[in-house]
Parts: structure tokens; C-alpha cells; sequence
């Protein structure tokens, strides 16, 4: 039986900055229209968290039955270590989800976001066929796309909506840039697992880029997140605080471009995830500055 603290840690609590970040943003690009709701704000922040966590669940449950992580460089898998049962674990991923699907309900009728009930079954079978299934689009090399899709564009976009009934330039801005950053978070995870997941014939983007390309696709993914921000200085001038974080890349950056041992990769999903949550913040923050010092 697993302990609490091995649920906490099958829960992947290092990827939990890439549920807040969309929101964080897509709750600025709402302010900048004048409509930020904190209720709904929260609530989204809810259904992110949840669905990470049912995610990080749901991987650990298929990847662990399919025998991929029998033998993994990183933190601990509660199926393939065989601290819990796999069906434990596949219940934690659905009661993660149904809680998530509940709190999405309650915004859907605070906002009157009707159309978001298709969002909510799509992010679902996604989140499930990651790993899970007969044949997961997580194993085809399509994973990132699912990451940059559902927590960049849907997530903040979807906040920024049920806020203010409208999107912005900020808001497209913001949600391609924690997009970038979380597939590049992916990314990291992904080259660390090259030998491992070719074994067992999971096609991951990273396998199929090879590692020399793999891992300056985390370089490009960072550097246009940073930089692309710039298209907004002449509406937001505060905006450019995000280049504070150029700096900060540099050591995750050096790490993914040097390390050659696996386990070397694995404080640069720590770090990568912070960097989405400091943009998050500075981009944030770049928003509102300007609207309340116009």
C-alpha cells in the first residue's frame, strides 16, 4: 500500500506550475479587458491542477502496465515500482478527472461558456489517450502537441474567455509562450528517457528528433517563449519584465545542452517548470502594471 507521501510524489507535484501559469495569464489578459473574475479565475485554476494531476496519474498507470517504467532514471512511478496497485492508480486518474469535469461545470454555468462542455470531454479523452489505450498518441510522437494544445492554448485561452466573453492579443501571446515552455518542460522529461522509451518502442518526439535535436528543441522552445512577448511592449510597455527570466534559462539551458547522464536532466524539469511559473508572473504583472499606471 502506497503512502501519502508516495501519492503526493506519483502526483508529480514538480509539473503542478504548468497548471497555474495558463491561468495566471489568461486571467491578466482579462484584466487587461477589464473583466477579471476572481471566482472564475479560481475555478479554472481547480480544473488545471486536477487535470494535471489525473494526467500525471494516468501516465503513471499506463506507462507502468505497458512495463516502460521498469527501469527509469527520475522520481517515482507508483505502478511500475509497485508501491500501489495499477487499478489504485487508475482510480486516482479518473477521480482527479471527475473532480476537475465538476468544477468545470460550475464555471461553464458561472460564465455561460455552453461550448465549453465539448472543451471539457475533449481535454478528457486527451488527457486519457496520452498513454492510455490500445493505440496512445503519447507513443506516436504527439504528446507535445497535446502539452502545447490543451496547457497552453485551451487552458489560458479558456480562462481569458470565461472571464471576459473575448480574447486578446495578450492573451494569444501568453498562451503560445506557457505552451512552448510546457512542451519544452516535456521535452527535458522526454530526452532523459530516450534509452528507455526506444526500448519498449514509445516513439516520442525526443526519440524520433534524436537527442542532439531533441535537446535544442528545448533551447528554441525557451527562447521564442521569452522573446515573443516583445510583440506586446507597444500596448503593454511593463511587458518586458519577462526578460528578467533570460538569465534564469541559462542554467537549465546548459544543463540540457551538456548533460550526458540521464539523471543530470532531471533538475531541469524542476527549473523549466519554475521558468513557466515566473513567466506567468512577470507577464502577469507586465498586464496589469500598465493598465493601472496608464
Amino acid at each position: 500500500m502506497a503512502t501519502a507521501a508516495q501519492w503526493l510524489e506519483g502526483a508529480r507535484p514538480r509539473t503542478l506550475p504548468l497548471a497555474f501559469a495558463p491561468v495566471i495569464i489568461g486571467s491578466a489578459a482579462a484584466f487587461g479587458l477589464g473583466s477579471f473574475a476572481p471566482v472564475n479565475a479560481v475555478l479554472a485554476a481547480v480544473v488545471s491542477v486536477l487535470l494535471q494531476v489525473g494526467v500525471n496519474y494516468a501516465n503513471d498507470y499506463s506507462d507502468g502496465i505497458r512495463g516502460t517504467d521498469d527501469e527509469r532514471v527520475g522520481p517515482l512511478r507508483l505502478t511500475g515500482s509497485g508501491a500501489a496497485e495499477p487499478r489504485q492508480v487508475k482510480l486516482a486518474a479518473f477521480a482527479s478527472f471527475g473532480v476537475a469535469m465538476l468544477a468545470g461545470l460550475v464555471l461553464i454555468i458561472l460564465s455561460g461558456a455552453w461550448f465549453g462542455l465539448l472543451v471539457g470531454v475533449g481535454c478528457i479523452a486527451a488527457a486519457w489517450g496520452y498513454t492510455g489505450g490500445k493505440n496512445p498518441y503519447g507513443y506516436r510522437g504527439l504528446g507535445d502537441v497535446f502539452v502545447f494544445v490543451f496547457f497552453g492554448l485551451v487552458a489560458t485561452l479558456g480562462t481569458t474567455f470565461t472571464q471576459a466573453d473575448r480574447l486578446s492579443a495578450a492573451a494569444w501571446v501568453g498562451a503560445v509562450c506557457t505552451g512552448l515552455i510546457a512542451t519544452a518542460l516535456l521535452m527535458a522529461n522526454n530526452v532523459r528517457d530516450i534509452p528507455t522509451d526506444s526500448v519498449v518502442g514509445k516513439k516520442t518526439l525526443a526519440v524520433r528528433l534524436g537527442d542532439t535535436a531533441a535537446r535544442a528543441s528545448y533551447v528554441v522552445m525557451l527562447a521564442v517563449a521569452i522573446l515573443l512577448p516583445l510583440l506586446l511592449s507597444p500596448t503593454y510597455p511593463w511587458i518586458l519584465l519577462v526578460l528578467l527570466l533570460v538569465p534564469v534559462c541559462v542554467v537549465p539551458i546548459r544543463l540540457m545542452l551538456t548533460g550526458d547522464k540521464r539523471a543530470s536532466l532531471i533538475p531541469v524539469l524542476k527549473q523549466t517548470g519554475l521558468i513557466n511559473l515566473a513567466f506567468s508572473l512577470l507577464f502577469a504583472a507586465g498586464i496589469v502594471l500598465t493598465v493601472v499606471l496608464a
